[in-house]
């Protein structure tokens, strides 16, 4: 076909971009401001970027911000009390723990604690719980895999019938997007680090979901001609002709990748967009399910 080269690459940041302007319409239409409250423990240069970068999305669309800057020695108890707070204060419509926490706070426990109806994340243990269950909805998804999925709608993939493959198992990516895969009647396959001749079962895949945090390790000849891959890794690579000292790279090699690929997101540039502006979305939904009660 004489489909353009542009054709194949799936511009998560021009689709994040309408996504978002759709959202600040919606947000004009409430009598209400969504805020959302983020939750930084320690000091992560990373995690700070990353809600650095969602505060900035929210005011684009007119969600205002609420930010707690927490020690990294803070006491669990301490924490669960700033949780609480946040729960009980009427201006937050969502809360967002960042994580990683620090290694003495027990992650169930403090994202348990979120109220159901502003867990924006979708990491509440009932939503993941509704998420798995057929034909129940979750309040909310999980901001990644949701945004993997309105990548492969409105690149208008057929998923019905199709061989999804995820490679990775994560609480926060690999489980929720195989649920959300299935219900879309996919055959879901879920590769891990014990899978035997992953290379094999990845061959197989119609779709490839690449969400195990290695860089660059799905190969090219790996890819079935005509697969979609979506890449959700984000990794550091060493190379010494960037200013920085190292480049970001996917959990694909993307140059390899490419020519079998029929449709592939880059990184960065595919998957992150798109899961800031989901997160942008559960806010606006919290929202209106908090005015409605």
């Amino acid at each position: 076909s004489m489909a353009s080269k542009e054709d194949k690459i799936i511009d998560g940041k021009w689709i994040a971009a309408d996504i978002r302007k759709e959202i600040a319409d919606d947000v004009k239409k409430l009598n209400v401001t969504p805020g959302l409250a983020t939750v930084l423990v320690g000091n992560r240069t990373d995690s700070a970027t990353y809600v650095r970068m969602k505060h900035k999305a929210c005011a684009e669309v007119g969600i205002q911000s609420i930010h707690k800057e927490l020690p990294e020695t803070i006491a669990q108890s301490e924490l669960i009390q700033h949780i609480d707070e946040l729960n009980s204060n009427p201006q937050v419509h969502g809360i967002l723990i960042q994580l990683p926490l620090p290694s003495h706070i027990d992650e169930e426990a403090v994202l348990s604690r979120v109220s159901l109806n502003k867990d924006v994340d979708g990491f509440h243990p009932l939503n993941i719980g509704h998420l798995a269950l057929k034909d129940r909805t979750p309040l909310f998804v999980p901001c990644t895999p949701q945004g993997v999925m309105e990548l492969l709608k409105r690149c208008n993939v057929s998923l019905q019938g199709k061989h999804a493959v995820v490679l990775g198992r994560s609480n926060i990516v690999g489980l929720p997007v195989s649920l959300l895969l299935l219900a879309e009647n996919a055959t879901v396959t879920i590769c891990h680090s014990r899978t035997q001749d992953i290379a094999s079962v990845i061959r197989q895949a119609d779709v490839l979901v690449a969400a195990v945090g290695r860089a660059e390790m799905v190969k090219g000849d790996w890819i079935k001609e005509g697969a979609v891959v979506i890449d959700v890794g984000m990794n550091s690579k060493d190379d010494k002709n960037e200013k920085k000292g190292y480049k970001l790279v996917g959990d694909v090699d993307y140059d390899a990748c490419y020519g079998n690929a029929s449709m592939i997101t880059p990184v960065p540039g595919g998957v992150g967009p798109m899961t800031i502006a989901m997160l942008l979305r559960n806010c606006v939904n919290a929202a209106i399910l908090q005015q409605d009660q």
